[in-house]
């Protein structure tokens, strides 16, 4: 194994990875699968193996990794400018956790620019030619995307975080099951006593969105609750989401499950506006768990995206996809949790 550089050095020279591999009572090339593929071994032996990189100091010679395995160690990611509302935090806590998954596993996030707008191409082609990437992670799937099917015909590794909602399934993903944290928080407003629960979405058409909507539409059914005139619908901008839940306001909804925290402070503006006070005259509960969401007065109620979780499964499944091409589709559903605040009291009178 070539040596490697840019290593602490001991009495005796450069930390090696037999150094590492006798420090941890295991193999050489269990260290060497530590660093390069950790899925292969059990748990208790990748922490030990990690624990004594970490003391050791260990750091592999990455241009002689590339040689050896003809991989650059690069997962590319496109960045693509958010829209107004508070995404872009969330996006963020996943993007951290992805790098810091990557990072344990020897690997590094290129990340590149993506035009605004729906998911394309643009730039993907040209991370393969000039840098090797050794696979993508892709976020913003959605209906009509296109990346899956191009990097699948081309034999390129690939994840997604989220689902493609439309046509044939392509791919490894993992993704949040937004239905489900939906669900919960219409379980927990009708066991407060709600039963006029409105939901604000954004516009028919999104898989996240309708994913979402679903999970409330559900929840109101099995304990027989009306849905009709208890939907509206915005664009994840805190004063469109003000004009639409006055409708809701109007039809005397005591609840509102939100699609996302931005459409969730829009019905805090929209009952200031008029005079009435959030968490007291309306119960809200959001969806992202965004920074803001604990800062606001009263705290708002919401549903948080295992965020963390998601970026490991994420690098989990594409070097498994790197490891083994022809393997089936890996697929993993995460669960979210709710947050409650002040935001979703009682009903008032109840």
């Amino acid at each position: 194994m070539p040596r490697p550089a840019h290593t602490p050095a001991t009495k005796a020279g450069p930390v090696t990875l037999a150094m590492v591999a006798r420090r941890a009572g295991v193999s050489p090339q269990t260290v060497s699968n530590a660093l390069n593929s950790p899925g292969l071994l059990r748990p208790e032996t990748l922490e030990r193996v990690s624990r004594a990189v970490d003391e050791m100091g260990y750091r592999p010679h990455r241009a002689a990794q590339t040689l050896r395995t003809r991989s650059s160690k690069l997962i590319g990611y496109g960045i693509r400018p958010t829209e107004p509302g508070l995404s872009a935090p969330v996006m963020d806590r996943f993007l951290h956790a992805l790098s810091e998954a990557a990072d344990e596993a020897g690997y590094r996030i290129l990340l590149f620019a993506s035009p605004p707008g729906r998911a394309s191409l643009d730039g993907h082609e040209e991370l393969l030619d000039l840098h090797s990437v050794d696979g993508f992670v892709l976020s913003g799937t959605d209906r009509g995307d296109p990346r899956q099917a191009w990097l699948a015909k081309r034999g390129v590794p690939f994840v997604g975080f989220g689902r493609m909602w439309s046509g044939r399934q392509i791919g490894d993903w993992a993704d949040v099951d937004g239905a489900s944290g939906t669900d919960a928080a219409v379980e927990h407003l009708v066991g407060l006593g709600h039963r006029r629960i409105a939901f604000l979405g954004w516009p028919r058409g999104s898989g996240v969105g309708d994913d979402r909507a679903a999970g409330w539409q559900r929840a109101m059914r099995r304990h027989g609750l009306p849905v009709r005139g208890r939907r509206a619908e915005s664009v994840d901008d805190i004063t469109a989401a003000r004009d639409a839940a006055g409708p809701l306001l109007d039809a005397g909804a005591t609840a509102v499950v939100a699609a996302s925290d931005a459409l969730a402070m829009g019905c805090y503006r929209a009952l200031r506006d008029r005079g009435a006070v959030p968490g007291t005259d309306l119960a809200i509960i959001g969806f992202d768990d965004s920074p803001t969401a604990a800062l606001l007065s009263p705290g708002l109620s919401t549903v948080a995206q295992p965020l963390e979780a998601v970026g490991r499964e994420c690098v989990r499944l594409l070097l498994a996809r790197m490891a083994r091409p022809d393997a089936a589709p890996g697929r993993v559903l995460l669960a979210p949790s709710l947050v409650v605040r002040d935001s979703a009291p009682p009903p008032p009178g109840g």
